[in-house]
């Protein structure tokens, strides 16, 4: 097993011209980058000397587990892509990290970054994950990088919910290339939070394919300038807000104009004198305005506080013959 330690950095051949002129332990004082890219490393060990390391590049290797990095308080890039790893661990005292490079392993779960208060890119692309399996993030490390966290790559790990990221507010950056997103009205929610939004690669996902999905997008998202690798011209942008807006406005301005409730069939009836004809149509104003009138009979009993109808001798006689 090939294990970093200070004994592989005093091998390497990379290092030993600078050490040159300074014992060992003093040079690896003076370290602020490490170079241990494809070098079959499995896992880190001791490297506490190396006290004010800044940069790490261990890409490319069989690393499973994040060990050994307290002491590095002052690093600030780390480089772990594409290696075996399968949990974020053991980052809590690099509290000067910024940028973290941890695509192409297999983690499931973002989480254990919570500490990390300066970190601006994370990198977490092209996952292994089991089939049927998708990337998901947990809300405290979120929440903990939302005011820092600018760049943000999820590329290619199974994700059809973004709602959870919608606390990133100072994202400039975001990529979530073929994956599977499908709503447009969920990512105009999380978009129009995200107000500092300058560049987005949404590449490959089903919400590509529908209908005006890049006006959409550029309309909700006013300070972007690359959508999906093409620049947004100004010009166009301000062609849609406007036309969005006219929309609106044309919109509203019909529902104003629109009656005050539904239109309701008023109860059809063979009495023609209750009201209008059978069939027509009430709207709730006209059936509040409207009073039926007394029939005849009703009006003659008035009249003549009888309690018969009052009937005229033409239509008496006429009967009785």
């Amino acid at each position: 097993m090939v294990r970093l330690t200070v004994d592989l950095i005093a091998k390497s051949r990379n290092h030993f011209k600078k050490k040159r002129g300074l014992s060992f332990p003093e040079y690896l004082k003076t370290l602020t980058h490490l170079h241990f890219s494809s070098k079959n490393i499995e896992d880190i060990g001791d490297l506490s000397m190396c006290q004010n390391l800044t940069v790490l590049y261990l890409y490319d290797n069989q690393i499973t587990y994040i060990s050994n990095l307290g002491f590095a308080s002052n690093l600030t890039h780390l480089y772990m892509q594409n290696n075996n790893i399968t949990h974020i661990d053991n980052l809590h005292n690099l509290q000067k990290l910024s940028k973290l490079y941890l695509g192409g392993n297999s983690i499931a779960v973002v989480e254990g970054l919570e500490q990390l208060h300066e970190l601006a890119e994370l990198h977490l692309e092209n996952q292994r994950l089991a089939p049927g399996e998708t990337l998901l993030f947990d809300p405290r490390t979120l929440h903990s990088l939302a005011d820092s966290l600018c760049v943000l790559n999820v590329n290619n790990n199974n994700i059809d919910d973004i709602r959870d990221l919608a606390v990133l507010k100072e994202l400039q950056h975001f990529s979530a290339a073929d994956n599977k997103l499908r709503s447009m009205e969920e990512l105009e929610d999380v978009f129009s939070l995200w107000p500092q939004l300058l560049l987005m690669d949404l590449r490959g996902n089903p919400t590509c394919r529908k209908p005006k999905y890049r006006d959409r997008l550029i309309t909700v998202c006013k300070s972007l300038v690359v959508l999906d690798g093409k620049e947004i011209n100004e010009l166009t942008r301000l062609f849609l807000i406007n036309w969005k807006a006219s929309k609106e406005a044309k919109k509203k301005k019909n529902n104003k104009h629109m009656p005050a409730g539904p239109l309701v069939p008023y109860p059809l009836t063979s009495d023609f004198n209750v009201g209008p004809h059978p069939g027509y149509i009430y709207s709730h104003t006209n059936v509040q305005r409207w009073r039926p009138q007394p029939s005849l009979r009703a009006q003659n009993l008035q009249m003549n506080g009888l309690n018969r109808v009052a009937v005229s001798p033409a239509i008496c006689s006429h009967v009785d013959a």
